[in-house]
């Protein structure tokens, strides 16, 4: 009977500590699936925060003290003699137009605005300032002027003779629409060529079309021209009609679809719940259940199926398995030998009864034994053959012992 473990190099059932490639490797196999469920769960985060409205419900209101309102200034717009009013419909605003000659009459949020809206305002009187208009808009009230890019070049100069945004100077956009114009437009604060302040006359009126609300905000109104610009595009005339429509009633009977019913918030849940359902089936796709048992059609020689194995788990690099396999195999017939009860052979409660037990017939040292037998997963293929190797002796010698 040998006294002596049989000799191999570094190894998990070796005693000697493991390399840093292999720790990496085993590290890396215990958290890739929590470091790829968060990597699914931040790109979650993402797409959904990209799908959410760009902008708040108080957004360019004059009534409004949060960042995104537009209370600073109208305060200074009436503190320089401007006589600020606000309007919340289409109707109202084309009114007040009417009844004050020489207004200006400034629109935001166009997005909230019907077609009839749209054709209220087309033959309101008095120039127009349109605060980042949608298409709809722009079509028909400004035609020739159609929204090319986004701009995401914050500052810029003004770059034209509009004597608005020459004496303005430098003005913090963020982000901004920029747009394709006819020869006849006024073209500022450009990028790439592709104006974000349009200028241009339409029907006996001045259009002035400006790609971004936010230098117009309480937030960014102290930032460089901001104000500047605010100022003398709202603030040409002794007068401005602040429109800001609220959102359009439902029309009964209308032709809405079932989409757009639904509201926005419903949409973004049902959306969450399939890209859930969908990584829930990309877990479970390999995991389709127990293996079923069923007697082979014709006898197979024992050799050729440990054979057939382990080509099969030296193909997928299953060097885990085949590890877990060899092992559950010694324990299986090492406990009868021991006089334990064979159920305590694939039971971790009952682990260092067994190491004891082993080290005691054999011989060897508990911890290589309980590395071999309860290790950690061989790093490459010559490991697992040294641990096949281990397990071999470590049966001989207990026979024979």
């Amino acid at each position: 009977m040998s006294a002596t473990a049989p000799a191999a190099t570094a190894g998990p059932f070796t005693g000697e500590p493991p390399s840093a490639g292999q720790v990496a490797v085993r590290r890396w196999r215990s958290s890739r699936y929590v470091l790829l469920s968060a990597s699914a769960l931040i790109l979650l985060a993402v797409i959904l925060a990209a799908l959410r409205p760009t902008v708040q419900p108080e957004f360019l209101d004059p009534a409004s003290p949060s960042q995104g309102g537009g209370r600073a200034l109208a305060q200074l717009l009436e503190q320089r003699g401007v006589r600020v009013q606000v309007s919340r419909s289409a109707s109202d605003a084309a009114s007040r137009m009417a009844s004050t000659p020489g207004s200006t009459l400034m629109v935001v949020r166009s997005e909230r605005l019907t077609a009839r809206d749209l054709e209220t305002l087309g033959a309101a009187p008095g120039d127009l300032l349109l605060v980042r208009p949608d298409r709809r808009t722009l079509e028909r009230l400004v035609p020739g002027v159609r929204q090319a890019t986004q701009s995401f070049v914050e500052r810029a100069g003004p770059g034209c003779r509009l004597p608005a945004a020459v004496l303005a100077g430098q003005v913090d956009f963020q982000a901004a629409h920029t747009y394709e114009t006819p020869g006849s437009a006024m073209k500022c604060y450009a990028d790439k060529d592709l104006p974000r302040l349009v200028q241009v006359p339409v029907s006996g009126r001045t259009v002035t079309v400006l790609g971004s609300g936010s230098p117009l905000t309480n937030e960014f109104l102290a930032k460089d021209g901001d104000a500047a610009l605010g100022m003398n595009l709202a603030g040409a005339r002794s007068s401005v009609v602040w429109l800001v429509p609220g959102l359009p009633k439902a029309a009964v009977g209308g032709d809405k679809s079932f989409m757009q019913l639904v509201p926005f918030g419903v949409k973004l849940a049902l959306l969450q719940l399939l890209i859930a359902v969908a990584l829930a089936a990309l877990w479970r796709s390999r995991r389709l259940g127990p293996v079923v048992l069923e007697p082979l059609p014709v006898i197979v020689r024992s050799a050729e199926t440990v054979e057939g194995r382990a080509r099969l788990y030296r193909a997928r690099h299953a060097r885990d398995s085949a590890a877990d396999a060899l092992r559950a195999g010694a324990r299986e017939r090492l406990v009868p030998l021991l006089g334990l009860a064979r159920g305590t052979a694939q039971d971790p409660a009952f682990a260092q009864e067994i190491v004891t037990a082993l080290a005691g017939r054999a011989r060897l040292e508990e911890r290589l034994i309980g590395s071999a037998l309860y290790g950690p997963a061989p790093a490459d293929d010559a490991e697992l053959v040294r641990l096949s190797d281990f397990l071999d002796d470590l049966e001989r010698q207990v026979r024979q012992s």
